[in-house]
């Protein structure tokens, strides 16, 4: 029996103000909110990159202490900007003066696609030391944000200014190369299963973020507790069919509640907590249940379980962990098997 608190890698298989500009003709651009905890001043520190993937739920969990810890120490004690589309100020104290280490922590509310192209706002995001995208509902994420001037500088703060970037639950959605948009509804592994083309299921795409080592890759969270195995497996069906990827070079990487994949600039990754080859799916249409069967090997799944102290550890270059156990999962008909 598989620990419920764990992260399925590889598959693999956790004060305010408000800021408006003028446009030319001098009328006000909608307004952002924006706030703010510490220095109000920007500064500039050496940065490196990481990547911090949390799997949602346990606000302030051992997961969410650690990763917020590697993104702060990552950071050089800089400017710390949280990103969401609806919400509050939930974070700032808590990485401010319980994890502490940095200049500032300003938590921005991108509510419109109008605001993600605020000179304001991407000056904002331009000047910080680490990035990360708090839970809620992906869609607003990909309908706000995706093509506009705070995806380009998302993508400049990663792969030239290097900084370290997190995100948990909607947040982890939209950091793999490819994405559920959820642009209809959670679909859930039911539905995904007995119809991979479910209205639920829309919302699959690319080309929003650019971020290292989630190149083809599909992320999903609260793994266990919301039993989506199936349908990250759905995903990874759809993904390869309808965007014709090699077949064993589709990945994904779900993680569990109240667990973290902290990831090193060289790609090894830590698992903190209380692969992918394949050929292609026999049966991924409309209105049919999926068969990714491959002689019941349709997947390689490695899980790692999180421990307290990170022992156990993933490689994103190789594509290999250790702590963990090797599983393969498959569908026939509609039915999912993980053994």
């Amino acid at each position: 029996m598989v620990n419920r608190k764990i992260v399925s890698l590889l598959m693999l298989v956790v004060s305010s103000f408000m800021a408006c500009s003028q446009d030319d003709e001098g009328a006000a651009s909608p307004s952002f909110e924006v706030f703010l905890t510490g220095n109000a001043s920007d500064v500039n520190t050496e940065t490196s990159f990481g990547l911090a993937l949390l799997g949602g739920a346990d606000a302030f969990s051992l997961a969410e202490t650690k990763a917020f810890q590697f993104l702060v120490d990552k950071s050089g004690g800089g400017d710390f900007v949280v990103l969401r589309a609806s919400g509050g100020d939930g974070y700032n104290d808590f990485i401010f003066h319980d994890i502490g280490g940095v200049n500032s922590v300003r938590t921005i509310i991108v509510d419109a696609k109008t605001i993600a192209e605020d000179p304001d706002l991407i000056d904002l995001v331009e000047n910080a030391e680490a990035i990360f995208i708090a839970g809620g509902d992906q869609n607003k994420y990909v309908r706000y944000w995706k093509d506009t001037g705070l995806a380009n500088a998302l993508n400049a703060l990663i792969n030239e200014k290097k900084i370290p970037i997190g995100g948990s639950s909607a947040g982890l959605a939209i950091l793999g190369e490819y994405y559920y948009g959820a642009s209809a509804g959670s679909v859930i592994t039911s539905e995904g299963l007995s119809n991979p083309y479910h209205e639920n299921m829309n919302g699959l795409d690319t080309d929003f973020l650019e971020v290292p080592y989630l190149s083809a890759v599909i992320t999903d969270s609260h793994y266990a507790d919301r039993e989506r195995q199936g349908r990250h497996f759905a995903f990874m069906a759809r993904v390869i069919t309808d965007f014709n990827i090699a077949d064993n070079t589709m990945r994904g990487v779900g993680v569990d509640e109240a667990t973290a994949v902290l990831v090193e600039p060289d790609g090894n990754a830590s698992i903190i907590g209380d692969g992918d080859d394949g050929a292609e799916p026999e049966t991924c249409v409309s209105n049919s249940p999926l068969t990714w069967n491959i002689n019941a090997q349709a997947v390689s799944a490695y899980v790692v379980p999180g421990t307290d102290n990170g022992s156990n550890t993933f490689n994103f270059n190789t594509w290999s962990g250790s702590g963990g156990a090797q599983e393969y999962w498959s569908a026939n008909n509609g039915n999912f098997v993980r053994q």
